[in-house]
């Protein structure tokens, strides 16, 4: 049990980055979306990932012999797909707002991401334990259908104007389905870690530290998903002719810009560095183990719902709304307890 409480607690520090990563973002003037969207994924999808691979070299170690004979193919892949749901995921914030944003299209991520490796791999849980697994899914979407019918209610109880004063573009049928289809897609990234289990054990083998094994193998994933989202911003610089954005600011703000976005490029992979640490934490509960990346997306809803009512999005819902929410978050929560619960485990 105290292992896992150390798990679970570096997995929220890193939770707690990546919810904070879109709000360095709002700081970013004079760059239009695509622009700001590119230069973030730069340190967020390449610098950073490849420092975090280099801390699980081997001293005396080649960096590139930790991909030696092993196929990369599938971490890239999968990274590439989940590319697509994280430009769907930004659009998902802009037309809902972080906190309800995140909450559906982390959800559907959560519940794809950990269902379908767990189906596709019988050691990722035992056969008696699985049920176990569905259960704390099913638990946890419980909780974020009951945040979902909040968003609702406030929608219902705010005017247009208040709606527009809290999130400028916003469109919640338009939201949902873009929500939906970026959950979906961004569940590959954790296909991509199963995918890429061979160069975990390759690290470690070489002598890797065991905290930083997974490295690089989400290293490759987001690689994988910078080369679909330069794609798509470099498209947009050149459809809007927004190329110049980068250029056209003054000294200063160039500074704040890229330096905002070194920050919240920062806040979003730690969360998976996180994710990589806490999980060898879990290595006698294989409930635990294969429900981490649950644990990660639900963490990422409660702290990104925290900041929600900090930016104020919630502001101008009653109390029943307020209600809603706060037993939404609730039963978030509960799901991560549960396994614990349970003698078995």
């Amino acid at each position: 049990m105290p292992d896992i409480i150390i798990g679970l607690l570096i997995i929220a520090a890193g939770s707690l980055g990546q919810s904070s990563s879109y709000v360095p973002i709002r700081k970013v003037r004079q760059w239009r979306w695509e622009c700001f969207w590119l230069v973030q994924g730069i340190f967020a999808w390449l610098i950073f990932p490849w420092l975090g691979a280099m801390l699980a070299v081997p001293a005396g170690n080649s960096f590139w012999t930790l991909y030696a004979g092993i196929s990369l193919k599938g971490p890239v892949v999968y990274g590439m797909l989940w590319g697509i749901g994280g430009l769907t995921f930004g659009l998902s914030m802009r037309y809902l707002g972080i906190a309800l944003g995140q909450s559906i299209a982390l959800g559907m991520c959560s519940a794809f991401g950990t269902m379908i490796p767990a189906l596709m791999d019988d050691s990722s849980a035992p056969g008696e334990k699985k049920w176990m697994l569905a259960a704390c899914v099913g638990i946890m979407l419980a909780g974020i259908a009951v945040i979902g019918y909040a968003g609702s209610l406030r929608d219902k109880g705010l005017s247009e104007e208040e709606k527009r004063k809290a999130i400028q573009d916003f469109a919640l049928t338009k939201g949902l389905l873009v929500a939906l289809l970026a959950g979906g897609m961004s569940a590959c990234f954790n296909l991509g870690l199963e995918a890429g289990k061979p160069i975990a054990e390759a690290a470690r083998a070489a002598g890797a530290n065991e905290l930083f094994a997974l490295n690089p193998v989400i290293l490759l994933v987001t690689m994988g998903g910078f080369l679909t989202n330069a794609a798509y911003c470099l498209f947009l610089n050149l459809k809007n002719r927004s190329g110049s954005d980068y250029f056209a600011t003054t000294g200063g703000v160039l500074l704040n810009n890229v330096l905002f976005c070194a920050l919240a490029g920062l806040l979003w992979y730690s969360q998976f560095f996180g994710l990589g640490m806490g999980k060898t934490f879990f290595a006698g509960s294989p409930v635990m183990l294969a429900f981490s990346w649950s644990i990660l997306m639900s963490l990422n809803i409660l702290f990104s719902n925290g900041w929600g009512i900090l930016l104020k999005e919630w502001k101008g819902a009653d109390r029943k709304t307020i209600g809603v929410l706060a037993i939404g978050m609730a039963i978030l929560i509960f799901s991560l307890l549960f396994p614990n619960l349970n003698p078995m485990i």
